[in-house]
């Protein structure tokens, strides 16, 4: 098996407050997957739910992230692929340091098996 890279995507989600990490990394999906529609697989005789998404979260606080809640977020892929969290993004506190933003950044990387 040979994965093709066919569509990268890229979202930006922000959690306004509460400073939960996920949702800011769910909200960035969202956005990064809301850019386009696909349909480009039918020429190549799959479906969308052959494809595989990879996914890279850029997040301040990475292991506060639960990947696998944003990797179920996807609406199509069967599970195949991955999501990982890395450094990036932005915390910005509130004035008083009780709460704060989370900025997170999402790239999705959409590959298909070319059948070789």
């Amino acid at each position: 098996m040979a994965l093709v890279r066919c569509v990268t995507e890229m979202g930006m989600g922000v959690d306004v407050h509460g400073l939960d990490y996920t949702k800011a990394a769910s909200r960035a999906v969202f956005d990064a997957i809301h850019h386009s529609s696909l349909g480009f697989q039918r020429m190549l005789g799959k479906t969308a739910d052959d494809m595989q998404a990879d996914v890279t979260i850029g997040i301040p606080k990475p292991d506060q992230v639960d990947t696998a809640a944003v990797q179920a977020t996807l609406p199509h892929g069967n599970g195949k692929g991955v999501c990982k969290a890395v450094p990036g993004g932005l915390e910005i506190p509130s004035a008083d340091g009780n709460d704060g933003m989370i900025i997170a950044n999402a790239v999705i990387i959409v590959s298909f098996d070319d059948g070789k």
